[in-house]
């Protein structure tokens, strides 16, 4: 079913990329048509998994830029949400360094006036670094919904990390009012 409602959820290599079917299941429910990229590490990570997640979607689950001529599988983005994004993604997408599909997708809808979020994933060494510090600061200066801190993910101690607890409710939520 056609939908102006389409929702990219494009994830990066952090534990809570490894429950992203229910999470996917709360978008729909709520409307959504999800199209789900993924990192290359993200994909790999899940690549037993690939073949269900594109069932669940109705779309192949991306991980590579499109070939030159080659056509576009998913519907235009409505939203996109980047979650979980590590520090690498949050960096390199501020940055400009689009290496990765998701990235690339990503730091091109800033120009296309798509709306972004993002929830970043890294534990509280990685996230007081002083070039992610900037990195969060730009990306919110180009009009993305940073969600971290209070009312977003709150960085834990390295080795401490809850992936369960990641507050994907938080981030539909903010999607649906975007």
């Amino acid at each position: 079913m056609p939908t102006d409602r389409v929702l990219y959820l494009l994830g990066s290599a952090a534990p809570p990329v490894l429950a992203l079917p229910p999470v996917i299941k709360q978008a729909q429910a709520a409307g959504w048509d999800v199209c789900l990229g993924l990192s290359p590490t993200a994909a790999d990570w899940l690549a037993d998994d690939l073949g269900a997640l594109e069932s669940l979607t109705g779309h192949p689950v991306r991980h590579r830029h499109r070939r030159p001529g080659q056509v576009d599988p998913w519907p235009p983005a409505a939203v996109a949400l980047v979650a979980p994004a590590t520090f690498n993604t949050i960096n390199s997408w501020a940055l400009g360094l689009t290496s990765s599909f998701i990235v690339g997708f990503a730091a091109e809808a800033i120009g296309k006036r798509i709306p972004l979020v993002t929830m970043p994933c890294v534990n509280s060494a990685l996230a007081s670094h002083p070039q992610f510090g900037r990195s969060v600061d730009v990306l919110r200066d180009a009009g993305v919904r940073v969600l971290l801190g209070d009312g977003g993910f709150i960085p834990n101690a390295p080795g401490q990390g809850q992936p369960g607890a990641f507050p994907w409710e938080r981030a539909l939520a903010v999607v649906r009012d975007t």
